[in-house]
């Protein structure tokens, strides 16, 4: 069960107006990496949690922190656009100056939205469940989930930077320090389940089953081996489960494929087009 209380979180309220400036906070509300995302995200991991406890309690605790992000960064992005001077397209052509804001600003924010904030990101691409991860694998779940806050932190700090707007840059960073608790919570809850299952997921798979003699190995398919000298090429793996390896020049396990013509009803290109005129006749097309 969900509750709504009507009070935010944290305060939202801007200095001044700023259509482009609430056009950018869309990107933090409902892009990729945005509120939305990690709101879903969270609690479908939670609801998907086979069994109660801490983990579950975890992920539920969060998603419904998130939905309170988004209420606050729907009432910033409302507030930005309330009072924002309404001028003609014709007018704006005349000063520059507006022109370049009204340039910068989300006309849907005026047409479809009513000076209301969207499920969408900055450039107007509606927010979708693609976004979110939520695979039954708690320990797969939580690396997604610390990337989540790692990349939405950059992009609220980035913004931070990018306004003079005490009061939105005291929104910005309330958020931004509790990106920092979820980072951190994220890493925490990773390291406990690393230490009951090793770090490779899926734990459970039969290591018999995997071709083990190539588990280690790090292949150089790249100009130079700079690579080489990285952790990652050395020495115990970091699973304590084997040796990691070099191979500088690899060499390939299968052979060319030859794939066999297609039946006729399926009209592909025909294999007599497939050969330049003054190709050597080729033994594979006959």
């Amino acid at each position: 069960m969900f509750y709504h209380v009507k009070e935010l979180q944290y305060r939202a309220k801007p200095d001044c107006p700023d259509p482009v400036f609430a056009r950018k906070l869309q990107e933090i509300l409902g892009g990729q990496f945005g509120e939305i995302s990690v709101a879903m995200q969270y609690l479908f991991q939670g609801w998907n949690t086979r069994g109660d406890g801490k983990y579950r309690d975890l992920l539920m605790d969060t998603g419904t922190e998130e939905l309170a992000h988004i209420e606050m960064l729907a009432t910033m992005i409302a507030r930005l656009l309330d009072g924002a001077p309404d001028v003609e397209l014709d007018e704006a052509a005349k000063n520059p100056v507006v022109a370049a804001i009204l340039g910068g600003s989300n006309p849907q924010h005026t047409i479809v939205s009513g000076l209301g904030a969207m499920p969408a990101d900055s450039v107007g691409n509606r927010w979708t469940a693609d976004y979110i991860i939520a695979s039954g694998n708690l320990l797969a779940d939580f690396r997604a989930n610390l990337n989540s806050e790692s990349q939405g932190r950059l992009q609220a700090v980035r913004l931070y930077e990018q306004t003079d707007d005490r009061g939105v840059k005291d929104m910005l960073s309330w958020l931004i320090a509790r990106d920092t608790m979820h980072q951190n919570q994220w890493y925490a809850a990773i390291a406990e389940l690393e230490e009951k299952e090793n770090i490779v997921v899926p734990s459970t798979f039969p290591r018999h089953l995997e071709k083990q003699e190539v588990s280690y190995t790090l292949f150089n398919y790249s100009a130079g081996n700079a690579s080489a000298a990285g952790r990652w090429a050395h020495g115990p793996s970091m699973d304590g489960c084997g040796m990691f390896n070099y191979v500088e020049h690899p060499v390939p396990f299968g052979k060319k494929p030859k794939l066999k013509p297609a039946p006729p009803y399926i009209y592909d290109t025909p294999l007599a087009a497939l050969r330049d005129t003054g190709d050597l006749p080729d033994p594979d097309l006959k």
